[in-house]
């Protein structure tokens, strides 16, 4: 039913692509060659597979936003799940979730901040001070957002 209904929807988009893969063999080329990928239509089980493989592209599932738009709505989140071991351990990276802000930003066409956010995260990185354990260090989630605040109020 999924192919049978992006064929039907591709119909209304001749100048869009439109390429059908195996998963295992998609997985292979968005290691390989990511740069070939635009937009990716999938089932949920498989963009849950998709995601990850591709959060590891970035640098892992802590910096993975997310963006599903429309003209008139839009849902912003990290790619990644809850966490549920991390609950209250204050250990997660939250750069997902804030580039996941940066991106809610941009939609709604507050460039300016969502071009602060961008530049404050990047700051941040290259500084290499204040980093979560998945980046070698050992600084909290809110040592990491209040160093990316700090950044921005320079």
């Amino acid at each position: 039913m999924f192919l049978r209904v992006a064929d039907e929807v591709a119909k209304d988009y001749p100048d869009i692509e439109v390429w059908k893969q195996n998963i295992d063999a998609m997985c292979m080329q968005l290691v390989k060659n990511p740069q070939n990928y635009g937009v990716i239509v999938t089932t949920n089980m498989f963009g849950d597979i998709v995601s990850d493989l591709t959060a590891q592209l970035v640098g892992g599932l802590g910096f993975a936003a997310s963006a599903s738009t429309s003209d008139s709505f839009a849902l912003f989140e990290p790619t990644h799940g809850s966490a549920p071991k991390y609950a209250g351990k204050y250990k997660v990276n939250p750069i997902a979730a804030i580039l996941s802000t940066m991106l809610m930003f941009d939609w709604l066409g507050e460039t300016e901040m969502a071009k602060q956010l961008e530049d404050a995260i990047k700051i941040n990185l290259k500084e290499g001070k204040v980093r979560t354990y998945d980046l070698g260090g050992s600084s909290s989630t809110l040592d990491v957002a209040k160093d990316i605040v700090r950044i921005m109020n320079k």
